[in-house]
């Protein structure tokens, strides 16, 4: 049985009202390639392998290479059955589903010759389908819209930018005039400080020269007391049997002094002459002798009740006082210094001043501080102010400048970053937008980075840094890469495409990983949304095939 031609119905709209028109073309064959089954002539294979009579065609019978001479039969494994689908899209099926007892086409024209009880629902999808079409529609309208104020917005923040640039570049100018006005100030106030200074740190320093040649002399002196006291026979050396001869060296307190505890002051030597107890053996038995000194110092005694003073005592210099000189000493503090006492009773009264310094709360006086003497002499002190208050002004003009160069650097490299053909991405810059899974909250600042934090735990990982558009040439502005990322254990660095899709709000979709280390991002946002073609609500828009 050949199965030759079928009249197909075109269903064409024209002010609401659906009529058809007759085309006849074999059965299968899509409208757009109804030119090439011409039944006057021969059909010649859409392949060019061959040509055949116009009767082979649907024939059931697979005479071309391309199966395009049986497009209404099953016959060919390769071939193509184009479904006419009235009232909805047309739709292109394999040939081997032809009469295979399945519903493939919503006008079941598919099994033509089949037992299949195939019912016609193209209306009923199509007007489904043309519902959700317009509901669509209606959405990528209003993101139209809301890109095109994102396009004024972004214009009016770049038009700002460039008056704010200028304005820094004003002020810069300014504050650059007012810094080298301060600099000047500046040198001429250092100069009589630094003189100043230098003749106030060479009479400071002679001072203490001569205030260290005293001291040195002071101690030598003492040392040299201290080794004649000392030295019991006079023969110019300390030996270990006159440290012995004083409990004071028994430093275990056990009672003598043994020759390891006297050669321990002596820098473990026989004995010592003046000069090397002056450099090095003073120094260690100082403290001792100190202490040993403590014991010879008479107790004070209170004078009688009748109000005569007993007669003072008077000991020479080297006597030793009544008593045992090898009494332990152990009820005795060894940190008391009898030439220190002097000082201690002028600590104690300075103490007492300080305290006389702090009000009821406890807080000291505000007049504490200025009483404190300064530091240099008058004159001195004057221009050292001087000079302070000239840097401190030098300093805060210098501050001013470099921080309207930042803001001026700052605002130039916004001005170079590419924010779309109409500046329809810039207001994105400075928001943060997250999503979250099971696992972990991701973060994409646009313009800035992206970032991948735990739920449970701290830190954060960062995916990458604002890269550049990697969208095709096409549509350039449809993806957006950020590289350069933390690197991956044992891998590359991380990295984030983050593929934007038209919204009515900019929002994360999702966040997936398809490749270890190269994160994904759909984000929707009304930044990308075009106008509808069909926008200007053409009725007949509902019927019309695409293949027209």
């Amino acid at each position: 049985m050949r199965l030759l031609f079928s009249f197909c119905l075109l269903y064409v709209s024209h002010g609401g009202v659906v009529k058809a028109a007759e085309v006849l073309r074999p059965r299968g064959v899509p409208l757009s390639k109804a030119s090439f089954y011409d039944p006057t002539r021969d059909f010649h294979c859409l392949d060019g392998s061959g040509a055949i009579p116009f009767t082979y065609v649907n024939d059931d019978y697979c005479d071309c290479r391309d199966g395009s001479d049986e497009p209404g039969t099953s016959a060919c494994p390769n071939g193509f059955f184009s479904c006419p689908n009235p009232g909805h899209i047309p739709l292109s099926i394999p040939s081997s589903r032809v009469n295979d007892g399945i519903c493939d086409c919503c006008d079941a024209s598919d099994e033509y010759a089949s037992d299949a009880n195939c019912v016609d629902t193209c209306r009923e999808l199509g007007r489904a389908a043309r519902e959700e079409a317009a509901k669509q529609r209606q959405e990528k309208m209003k993101g139209f819209e809301l890109r095109k104020s994102m396009i004024e917005e972004g214009r009016k923040r770049k038009k700002e930018a460039e008056v704010k640039i200028e304005e820094l570049k004003t002020k810069r100018e300014e504050a650059e005039k007012i810094k080298s006005e301060k600099e000047e100030i500046k040198k001429i106030a250092e100069e009589p400080e630094k003189q100043a200074l230098e003749q106030y740190n060479a009479i400071e320093a002679e001072k203490k020269a001569q205030k260290e040649a005293e001291q040195k002399a002071k101690d030598e002196a003492e040392a040299r007391e201290a080794f004649t006291h000392l030295d019991n026979d006079g023969d110019g050396l300390l030996t270990v049997a006159e440290l012995q001869s004083r409990q004071t060296f028994d430093t275990n307190r056990d009672g003598e002094v043994s020759e390891e505890e006297a050669k321990f002051y002596l820098k473990l030597e026989e004995s010592m002459d003046l000069d090397s107890f002056i450099t090095s053996g003073w120094q260690m038995v100082r403290p001792v002798y100190k202490y040993d000194r403590r014991m010879f110092v008479p107790p004070t005694q209170e004078p009688p009740s009748d109000g005569l003073e007993p007669p003072p005592i008077e000991l020479e210099e080297d006597a030793e006082a009544p008593g045992d000189e090898d009494t332990e000493l152990e009820h005795l503090d060894p940190e008391l210094d009898p030439e220190d006492e002097d000082e201690e009773e002028e600590e104690e009264e300075e103490e007492e001043g300080l305290e006389d310094d702090f009000d009821a709360n406890g807080d000291a006086e505000d007049t504490q501080n200025e009483e404190e003497e300064p530091k240099y002499d008058e004159e001195t002190q004057k221009l050292v102010d001087t000079a302070n208050a000239a840097r401190a002004e030098y300093d805060e003009a210098d501050r001013e400048v470099r921080d309207l160069v930042r803001e001026l650097r700052s605002l130039e490299e916004t001005q170079e970053k590419d924010y779309g053909p109409e500046e329809e991405f810039r207001i994105l810059e400075g928001n943060c937008f997250e999503y979250s899974d099971r696992e972990y909250i991701y973060r994409l600042c646009p313009f800035d980075k992206a970032i991948q934090k735990p739920k449970a735990g701290h830190g954060e990982t960062r995916l990458g840094q604002w890269g550049e558009w990697s969208g095709p040439e096409t549509d350039r502005y449809s993806r957006m890469m950020y590289s350069n990322g933390q690197a991956c254990w044992n891998g590359p660095t991380r990295s984030a495409d983050v593929r934007l899709t038209c919204g009515t709000e900019t929002r994360l979709m999702s966040v997936t990983e398809p490749n270890r280390c190269e994160y994904l991002f759909v984000m929707s946002t009304p930044a990308v949304c075009s106008k509808p073609e069909d926008a200007s609500g053409d009725e007949g828009f509902e019927h019309s095939h695409s293949e027209l």
